[in-house]
């Protein structure tokens, strides 16, 4: 792969694991310098209690052609965001892709408990991490994108606006927490828009998280075995499939065309011409609705 974007300088905020891990090291496969961010290294482990290392992460980087640097930060920390970005400007005087991925919720929230029912202190902890953790890094990190015209923020979330404006994700929190990230891609898109940059939302589809694999008890390896249990994981996708989304957004010279956008990795598959791993596009979003959520068996046939 040509190293196009060999002189852009990333954030990847949360890239411990999933999705944020893949970004980071797609974009360094096409030359990009990743600082790499979250709360779990070698010496300490986050709240997750995860065996997944943001050193792991940077090292994924610089093995695929970029150069991967960790920072540890808790990004509900102000002052250690305010450090991040600081760093960032001394060491590289620029930012050119933020890419906003803090979560850490997924142990928190309860798919079977309604509102009153799920403890508060847990439901809003859970926002301050989904939503808090994103409003707190695009604080400090825009000025620094700003500086030059071409900037990109991507915004992860679960769910397309689309999907999520007619479908209730399962839970109050969780669904909040998504839908919430989806508008603040938006909001951004018209405040970067006059220093010449792009905001949007992206989402993965089914994806093939670590915590994801261990719920089904297989590997990426033999994940094709989880749908004897759930049949309709036939469409799920390999976390590099979203990196590769992400990669393929940040070296697109017309990039500002998304500005706004909600975007997802089967669609921009389709626009980009890039595969998962195995050579596939699946096409999540378009599945749920037409054939899970439609109540027809699992068939990705047409679908990726």
């Amino acid at each position: 792969m040509d190293h196009d974007l060999a002189e852009k300088v990333a954030v990847v905020a949360g890239a411990t694991r999933g999705a944020g891990r893949q970004i980071a090291a797609q974009l360094g496969a096409r030359g990009a310098t990743v600082y790499v961010t979250g709360r779990s290294t070698r010496q300490q482990r986050s709240e997750m209690d995860r065996p997944e290392t943001i050193e792991e992460t940077a090292e994924l980087v610089t093995a695929a052609g970029g150069t991967g640097v960790a920072v540890q930060v808790d990004h509900l920390v102000p002052e250690q965001v305010r450090a991040l970005v600081e760093r960032v400007d001394s060491e590289r005087g620029r930012l050119d892709i933020l890419v906003n991925n803090i979560w850490g919720a997924e142990s928190l929230f309860s798919w079977d408990q309604k509102l009153w029912e799920h403890s508060l202190d847990t439901g809003l902890r859970i926002l301050r991490l989904a939503v808090d953790t994103h409003i707190v890094t695009s604080h400090f990190a825009l000025p620094l994108l700003n500086r030059r015209p071409g900037g990109l923020v991507i915004e992860m979330t679960d769910g397309t606006a689309e999907y999520n404006s007619t479908n209730y994700r399962l839970s109050f929190f969780y669904d909040l927490a998504k839908t919430s990230v989806l508008r603040m891609a938006y909001a951004q898109a018209k405040e970067v828009a006059a220093f010449g940059g792009t905001a949007v939302a992206l989402t993965p589809g089914w994806m093939r998280s670590e915590i994801m694999l261990e719920h089904f008890g297989v590997t990426e390896a033999n994940w094709r075995d989880a749908t004897a249990t759930e049949p309709h994981f036939a469409i799920s996708e390999s976390p590099a499939f979203v990196g590769r989304a992400a990669a393929a957004l940040a070296a697109d010279p017309d990039l500002a065309r998304w500005n706004g956008q909600s975007l997802s990795s089967g669609q921009l598959a389709q626009v980009y011409g890039f595969t998962d791993l195995d050579g596939s596009r699946p096409d999540c979003w378009r599945y749920l609705v037409e054939v899970q959520d439609a109540g027809k068996p699992a068939d990705v046939t047409g679908y990726r």
